[in-house]
Formats: structure tokens, C-alpha cells, sequence
């Protein structure tokens, strides 16, 4: 079985939590713990430098790792724990929203993980990931997809969007594949070299994870 962590980041705050009974463990950064505590969630793990906390002011039964390395996102640094306490998949929250730069450097750590852990972020508005050189997606009729090279994807085939990609290539500098719509139930995106990145997003209501 699988074992599956949920991760909550100092990003925007979730308006829609996750059932956390789902989860084998929970873990956050500590700049995370400031709204984890108003949603009264109780992190299993909490990792970081600790510069705004003293590490006095934690749940007695949390777990506290200090990783003070100024060289690594503190992202980088809880996937590093997760992964060293033997999980394979990863559910991430606050990845996104406030400070951009954050968000794109959280890209870049799941960039440098992907293949280790099975990473899959969700935010207020969409979900995203990382995608697999051959990935099907299901029950996502009507949703708008995007499809993001990092930097750049080749010979992409997709089935099921109302753009379809036939053996086309994606770059982040010259073409990207953003606002296309899945207009059947399963959508089948393949690709042969690069990396993909896939965003469902939702354009009016957060997504519900079961």
C-alpha cells in the first residue's frame, strides 16, 4: 500500500481543506503552522528554520525538524523529509498565490522530485502536476486544461480536448498550451521528450478533494 502525505505550504491559505483522514501523515513548513493552527490542524511534522517560531511554541506530539540551509527552498526541504520517511505520493497545499517567486521556485523543487514522489498540488483555483509521458485524465468534462512545457515538451498527442495536439511541440519561449477544455469525459495527453505540466482548473468554485 502506498503510503501518502499531505503537505501544507506558506502559500495562500486553502478555502477548502482536504479530508486529512486520507492522509498516512501530515506535515507543513513553519511558515505554514500560522494558519494551520486557526483551521486547527495538527501537523505530524513541522520543518524549517524557525525564525518567526520558537520551536517551544509546537504541539508537544509534532515532530520538529530544523533544515537552516539558506541553500534550498524550505519546499525542497519537506519533500527531502517526506521522501526519506518512505512516501511515495504527496498531496500539496499553498504551493501558490502570494509571492510569485515562491511559486516558481516550488515548481523548480517539484521539477528536481518528480521522479522520486508522485507530487500533485491543489490550490483555490486548480489543480496541477507534473505529468507522466503518458497520462489519462477522467471525469474532467467541460474543466479548462492547460498544458505548460518546463521548458519544453515534444511530440505531444492529446485526445479529448477541443484543441487537439497531434504530434506538436510545446516551448516556453515560442508556444505554451494554456485555456484548452477537455470536451470529452477522458482526455488522453502523451509525449515522447521534455516535461509537461498539466493545470485543471476550476473557474468557479474551488475543488473538493474527497
Amino acid at each position: 500500500m502506498n503510503k501518502k502525505a499531505l503537505l501544507f505550504l506558506n502559500g495562500e491559505i486553502p478555502t477548502i481543506l482536504p479530508d486529512t483522514s486520507n492522509y498516512d501523515m501530515i506535515f507543513c513548513t513553519d511558515g505554514a503552522f500560522h494558519y494551520l493552527q486557526k483551521l486547527h490542524i495538527t501537523p505530524d511534522v513541522i520543518s524549517g528554520d524557525f525564525d518567526s517560531f520558537e520551536i517551544s511554541q509546537f504541539p508537544p506530539e509534532t515532530e520538529v525538524i530544523s533544515t537552516p540551509d539558506q541553500n534550498d527552498t524550505d519546499f525542497a526541504k519537506a519533500l527531502q523529509i517526506i521522501l526519506d520517511k518512505g512516501f511515495e505520493q504527496v498531496d500539496v497545499f499553498g504551493a501558490s498565490g502570494r509571492q510569485q517567486d515562491h511559486f516558481i521556485g516550488n515548481l523548480n523543487a517539484a521539477y528536481r522530485f518528480k521522479d522520486q514522489i508522485n507530487i500533485l498540488f491543489y490550490d483555490n483555483y486548480s489543480q496541477y502536476f507534473f505529468a507522466e509521458k503518458e497520462t489519462k485524465l477522467e471525469g474532467y468534462f467541460g474543466r479548462t486544461i492547460s498544458l505548460l512545457p518546463f521548458p519544453e515538451c515534444k511530440n505531444i498527442v492529446t485526445k479529448g480536448l477541443e484543441y487537439p495536439l497531434n504530434n506538436e511541440d510545446l516551448n516556453l519561449l515560442s508556444r505554451i498550451g494554456t485555456r484548452n477544455k477537455a470536451n470529452e469525459d477522458v482526455v488522453t495527453i502523451d509525449y515522447s521528450e521534455g516535461n509537461l505540466i498539466i493545470f485543471i482548473i476550476d473557474q468557479e468554485f474551488p475543488i473538493l478533494i474527497a
